[in-house]
């Protein structure tokens, strides 16, 4: 299982510790069917990625429009200029929904019977690979959406032209680009801080309450441990050095942070419990040990996307941490 080490003197107590490599792992026969699946998917995210960090809205048109109600021409400029970003929204918005599709592949494969989450992580690197790779776009695409107030200004400005037009039983070039239903769904997609890392808690809740057969611990142990692969990574410079790749420990940080919130979204009590599965004190730390500019959107994902971080069973060491 040449790849995957076991990290010998590390363990606590139900938490096993694995050096995964998130660079070089290649699909068996086995894991071929849904790793193409999914990799057709993922061919697409860097292009998304790159789309996203390049978007830089109608701000100036739409201030323009409003400042001159009267200027007709002002007005269809702005609307002309906001129509192919809307486009571009709603592209983002349908790859959420074929990212959602791949997560639930990669979940029923790496919980399937009758492996434990364990066993398939040490089967099917490829996959496990995979599923950081999702994970890594997702955070990386809601940091970019943070920063970037011009979506939902964008986005709200489309939606109120089209409203004044249909109550001036008006038609303009470009209406058709987003339906109201589509419309209705995009904005409640746009309207989450973080779009992406929503549409994958939900996805991994609805996978744990569809599949009644399968014990939940299932799909929380994988997400555990792959928080601990992670961590264990970071935090050994033994392990550390075997990264060829400059950005593996960005790529590393941002997967651990996303299975912290599925695991936390998914599992009945949360991340943060005494009884969790992850070491989240261990998991702050080394996140905290990295620049402050690289990390400090990733601590705010666990500080304002977590679903248990101010129940009362969280210690107050943990919460001192994340402040």
């Amino acid at each position: 299982m040449g790849n995957l080490i076991k990290v010998l003197g590390k363990d606590l107590e139900n938490c096993p510790h694995f050096f995964l490599d998130f660079e070089n792992a290649q699909p068996t026969e086995a894991e071929t069917a849904v790793w193409n699946q999914v990799s057709a998917v993922l061919e697409e995210a860097h292009g998304i990625l790159a789309e996203l960090q390049s978007y830089n809205g109608a701000g100036q048109e739409i201030r323009e429009a409003i400042q001159n109600p009267g200027d007709l021409q002002l007005q269809e400029k702005a609307w002309n200029a906001v129509c192919p970003l809307v486009a571009k929204l709603k592209r983002f918005y349908e790859f959420s929904l074929r990212l959602e599709n791949a997560l639930r592949s990669l979940l029923e494969a790496l919980t399937s019977p009758p492996y434990a989450p364990m066993q398939h992580l040490e089967r099917e690197q490829a996959l496990a690979k995979q599923f950081a790779e999702i994970l890594h776009f997702t955070l990386s695409f809601d940091e970019l959406k943070m920063t970037n107030p011009a979506i939902q200004n964008d986005f709200s400005y489309y939606r109120r032209t089209l409203s004044r037009n249909r109550l001036n039983n008006q038609q303009l070039e470009g209406e058709n680009e987003v339906n109201n239903e589509m419309a209705n769904r995009m904005s409640l997609f746009y309207a989450e801080a973080t779009p992406m890392l929503k549409t994958l808690s939900n996805a991994t809740t609805k996978f744990v309450s569809e599949n009644k057969t399968l014990p939940i611990e299932d799909t929380t142990d994988c997400l555990s441990t792959m928080a601990c692969v992670c961590r264990v990574m970071l935090e050994t410079p033994e392990y550390r050095c075997r990264f060829t790749n400059t950005d593996t420990m960005l790529f590393c940080m941002r997967v651990m942070v996303g299975v912290i919130i599925l695991y936390d979204h998914v599992h009945p009590v949360g991340a943060f419990a005494k009884t969790s599965k992850i070491d989240m004190k261990g998991c702050i730390k080394v996140l905290k040990e990295q620049p402050s500019n690289s990390v400090e959107g990733l601590l705010n994902a666990l500080r304002y996307t977590t679903r248990h971080l101010n129940d009362d069973s969280t210690s107050k060491q943990i919460r001192a941490l994340l402040q």
